[in-house]
């Protein structure tokens, strides 16, 4: 495309993001629906934060990394799930350049951080299983705020280089992307300026950033299982394949979604199933991920039982004292 001659051509501002437009019979359904798993997302997420950060019992490595996925799943829903709500009950589609670049970046980065904290939380099960006698000296607090700093640095800084390139690139004539956020891929595409070099990048850093924890996180749980199976207890055996089975069909989603929609070639044919498998790993697994792996622990469900115990204690206590005041 770089051969030809743009000079005619008026700079855009602003893109179209068409979202779900191809459905209009069920605009309303679908602002229902996304405001349901935003609602229940957020106080999930939320909760989980405030019990990790309240309660002193879930103060340990594993618990720590669970309040770090929480943090970023409410700020990953949150830079995708607004910006479509308000587009499916207004019918403004438009959004900057600039905006569209920030919500890039954001959901990038943040998609990055999630597969480092998934590899650092698979390598502390990994620990906890098969390396217990030196579990607390190997994953102290230094080596947790370490992996989580590590995590969320690798993220921010892989998508910086990729804004950097898409920033240089000249957009011009259609501005309508095919997508419900903008994506890189559907940027691009839009651009008059030659994209192979962007295309090249972003081919390298989802490969290096997805695959790499990728990698990690399927071996842990390979080294995992096969300390499982050397459990003689049946029951125990049965326990932990449940525990770990429900968190490798999560993984396999999140992973599997994103290997799909970046690394796979790609074409019209496949454009709405990447619209459905970005909502796997963008809507679906920030909406699951707390029922996974934290509001079904015992430590958890303990902490949940004493803030409402606790909550319910002092609200009696208010009653009764205006009762005798009264």
């Amino acid at each position: 495309m770089a051969d030809r001659d743009w000079g005619n051509q008026t700079a855009i501002t602003e893109f179209i993001i068409l979202g779900f437009g191809d459905l209009p019979d069920l605009q309303i359904l679908l602002f229902l629906m996304f405001l349901v798993i935003y609602m229940a997302t957020m106080a999930r997420n939320t909760l989980i934060v405030v019990l990790i950060v309240a309660d002193q019992y879930l103060h340990t490595p594993m618990y720590f990394f669970l309040g770090n996925l929480s943090c970023l799943e409410t700020c990953y829903t949150s830079a995708i799930l607004p910006r479509l709500l308000t587009s499916l009950l207004t019918g403004d589609k438009t959004i900057s350049v600039s905006g569209c670049f920030m919500q890039l970046y954001f959901c990038g980065s943040l998609a990055c951080t999630e597969c480092y904290l998934l590899a650092a939380m698979s390598y502390d099960r990994y620990l906890v299983i098969c390396k217990p006698l030196h579990y607390s000296t190997l994953m102290n607090i230094r080596f947790c705020l370490q992996l989580a700093a590590g995590s969320w640095l690798n993220g921010c800084l892989a998508v910086i280089i990729l804004i950097s390139f898409l920033s240089q690139l000249l957009f011009c004539g259609l501005n309508e992307i095919d997508h419900f956020y903008c994506d890189v891929i559907p940027v691009m595409e839009l651009s008059c300026s030659d994209t192979h070099q962007v295309i090249l990048l972003d081919f390298i850093l989802v490969s290096v950033f997805t695959l790499s924890p990728f990698l990690l996180t399927m071996t842990s749980y390979v080294c995992i299982i096969a300390t499982i199976l050397r459990i003689p207890s049946t029951s125990g055996r049965q326990k932990a394949f449940s525990t770990c089975s429900s968190h490798l069909i999560l993984l396999t989603i999140f992973y599997g979604s994103i290997m799909i929609v970046y690394l796979l070639p790609k074409s019209d044919a496949l454009r709405d199933l990447n619209k459905v498998l970005s909502l796997c790993y963008m809507v679906l697994t920030p909406l699951v991920n707390p029922l996974i792996y934290s509001l079904r622990n015992r430590e958890v469900k303990e902490a949940l039982c004493k803030a409402v115990s606790k909550c319910g204690f002092h609200k009696n206590v208010q009653i009764h004292l205006h009762n005798k005041i009264t």
